[in-house]
């Protein structure tokens, strides 16, 4: 079993969602766990994406830890504005 953490920045996106996309959210976490590496946001990325209808959570796999960290949750042009900053 994986254990959840949320980067320090999680939060300022995740409270800005409707309250519909948080529910999903939740339920989204749930199957990750379950299922953690599942496409990665660009070719040799260690970070992986996943799709909510019209949003993009961004996580993180550590294996060593058995650590699942999550660092964003928005839509596609801010999670275009997100993954710019790092690529």
């Amino acid at each position: 079993m994986y254990r959840v953490t949320f980067h320090e920045g999680w939060s300022r996106h995740f409270d800005k969602i409707e309250e519909e996309i948080k529910e999903r959210t939740a339920k989204k976490i749930q199957k990750i766990i379950g299922h953690p590496q599942k496409r990665h946001l660009k070719k040799g990325a260690k970070f992986f994406v996943d799709e909510i209808g019209q949003y993009r959570i961004v996580y993180m796999v550590f294996e060593v830890n058995k650590e699942i960290r999550f660092f964003f949750i928005g839509n596609h042009k801010e999670y275009e504005r997100w993954y710019g900053q790092y690529f």
